[in-house]
């Protein structure tokens, strides 16, 4: 046989799929992961398809996760995430995938990394990238993650056993505050644009995000649309790499990763179209965001971007807060994007220190694909 193989598994979560390993099965220099991951994963791929592997040609479903002993005293397991550009040679391991972090915790239960009864399970999970805690909770059945349930999240096909997911203290994930800059709102100098406000956030994953009215946009433009202008394209990555040098990311705009920070434009509640041609009640949503991931328009919202949108609107005076409604429940954020709505609670508070988050909570599915070995090129 010419090909070799790597035991892996591959999982939906949440809205996103990826490869998950053993940490036991992989070298432990991440620089010997890359090659192994690039190729599992078909990239780089100039066709954009990733046709040669297990990705599907976008941010969402090029992803690797390792599993491995937990190395926080507060934790279970440690799950590293890494994001791997579609077309190009690069595997990025700043951030967190929040929608694969649901698929952790029944991973960690269906391979036994994790005893547990049946009922809920809680699995503490230790994020290393961002060296952040996240508590998943879950139905067991017979000693297996339960699938099989009633959610149905958006962008997801059909319905599946709900996973909740709290993320604690999320701010700082890259940087060393929430608000990196010290600042709710920035001013940034973006050639051949001008002056543009932006809040700089850092919950969960470090965003730019600025008003779609100021770009000249209305906030319900499509992923198509926007992918469909080279010029706003260039312009929306002119304006989070000049937001990374804000943030601390990278010494020069051109320092600053394909991963992070992401951009976002927001708007306040919109009758958006969305991809399933369903047009969303502005009643039924707090907020709307277009978000990139890796340089492409997201098709829904990043898990992790929608809880930094949630936190950023709960800061007072930033820009998101200033266009958002105010729910019922002003805890909880209801974030309209493409794909549809989801629902996100945040905790934040302003003290001494300045604003602080002290958590973030979504609910999620998950589902195991397929499990057993994929070739390495």
């Amino acid at each position: 046989m010419s090909q070799a193989f790597i035991p892996a598994t591959f999982i939906r979560g949440g809205s996103s799929k990826g490869v998950f390993f053993h940490a036991r099965d992989l070298p432990a220099d991440r620089a010997a992961i890359d090659p192994i991951l690039l190729g599992v994963l078909g990239s780089p791929d100039p066709y954009g398809r990733q046709l040669d592997g297990m990705g599907g040609g976008i941010s969402s479903l090029s992803k690797g996760v390792i599993i491995g002993p937990p190395t926080h005293p507060e934790a279970d397991v440690d799950y590293t995430f890494a994001q791997v550009a579609v077309d190009r040679p690069v595997v990025d391991w700043k951030g967190n995938c929040g929608n694969l972090s649901s698929a952790v915790g029944p991973f960690a239960v269906d391979e036994g990394l994790v005893p547990a009864a049946d009922g809920e399970a809680l699995v503490r999970i230790h994020q290393v990238n961002t060296r952040k805690i996240i508590h998943a909770r879950f139905p067991v059945r017979d000693g297996r993650a339960e699938v099989r349930g009633d959610f149905a999240i958006a962008g997801v096909a059909g319905t599946g056993a709900r996973i909740r997911l709290d993320f604690l203290s999320p701010g700082g994930s890259q940087t060393p505050a929430l608000l990196p800059s010290g600042r709710v709102v920035d001013v940034l100098d973006v050639p051949g644009f001008g002056p543009l406000r932006a809040s700089l956030v850092d919950a969960a994953n470090p965003a730019a995000f600025v008003d779609a009215g100021d770009l000249g946009l209305s906030g319900a433009e499509s992923p198509d649309e926007i992918e469909a202008r080279p010029d706003l394209m260039a312009l929306l990555d002119r304006i989070r790499r000049i937001a990374g040098v804000a943030m601390g990311l990278g010494a020069t705009p051109e320092a600053v990763g394909l991963a992070s920070p992401r951009i976002a434009f927001v708007a306040g509640p919109l009758a958006a179209r969305t991809l399933d041609g369903l047009v969303l009640d502005p009643a039924g949503h707090d907020v709307t965001v277009r978000m990139l991931s890796m340089e492409r328009p997201h098709r829904a919202v990043p898990m992790t971007g929608a809880m930094g949108l949630a936190v950023a609107c709960r800061i007072e005076g930033s820009i998101p807060h200033v266009l958002a409604t105010r729910g019922v429940r002003p805890e909880e954020i209801r974030v309209a994007h493409p794909s549809g709505m989801l629902t996100v609670g945040a905790e934040v508070r302003c003290g001494e220190a300045g604003w602080q988050a002290d958590s973030a909570v979504v609910f999620r599915t998950q589902r195991r694909l397929m499990q057993g070995a994929v070739a390495l090129r």
